[in-house]
């Protein structure tokens, strides 16, 4: 339409749109054609990004999640091209959340923070704000979900989820987001859903790979783990 800029309110799939929406208006070809990592190749219109949900922290990375429909496919395209040029996080926009959804974007949120911290890309910026998002989240999600009016702990779950999108962004998901999306492709779950049925799998999985952050997380998360080995924390 030659509008010159995108305002987008709502949750990652409406962002996610936004972003695409974006590149599209100055970049050539199908969307499909950006599938993967850095092939977008100019910046896209302006985007204000909006979140109403605390789950994806689509409005802080990279990163865009398509469905294509005809090859029942989650398309990940990532570019820095795609980053929203400012993001406005107001808690009250939340407190319509049922409690389905506040438990799976909660999940979706820190199962970031989790995956980017234990990543092999994990790195000094990454890991600050993998840390905070995990302690946030997990400090807070059980008393959002239990009080979608509760403003405090909706306002800690928002920043939780902004931090986890900034800690993947710098540093990368892993196995859980790489499973998690052919399965809402295929069966469309929910994603947080996905996520939360693969989570306790995958760090079971990976724990023997990195013992010593997970026990950083089971600290994070308020675990008492004084005296105990490495493992047992």
């Amino acid at each position: 339409t030659g509008c010159q800029g995108l305002v987008a309110v709502g949750g990652g799939s409406p962002i996610d749109t936004a972003k695409a929406i974006s590149v599209m208006s100055t970049n050539s070809g199908n969307i499909r054609d950006y599938k993967g990592v850095d092939k977008v190749q100019n910046y896209g219109a302006p985007l204000i990004a909006v979140p109403t949900t605390s789950g994806t922290g689509s409005e802080a990375t990279r990163i865009a999640v398509i469905t294509d429909e005809e090859n029942d496919v989650k398309m990940m395209m990532g570019s820095n091209y795609m980053l929203p040029c400012a993001a406005i996080g107001d808690p009250l926009l939340t407190l319509g959340m049922p409690q389905s959804l506040t438990a799976a974007t909660g999940i979706d949120a820190l199962t970031h923070a989790i995956e980017a911290y234990v990543s092999v890309k994990n790195n000094p910026m990454s890991d600050i704000f993998a840390l905070s998002a995990i302690k946030l989240i997990s400090g807070n999600l059980r008393m959002a979900w239990s009080n979608g009016k509760n403003v405090e702990a909706r306002a800690n779950m928002m920043l939780g989820s902004l931090h986890g999108g900034i800690a993947f962004s710098n540093s990368s998901v892993a196995l859980v987001h790489g499973m998690a999306r052919p399965l809402g492709a295929l069966f469309h779950v929910p994603h947080g859903v996905s996520n939360a049925v693969l989570l306790k799998e995958v760090m079971e999985f990976s724990l023997p790979g990195n013992p010593g952050r997970y026990a950083k997380i089971a600290e994070t998360m308020g675990e008492n783990v004084a005296g105990l080995n490495v493992m047992d924390a």
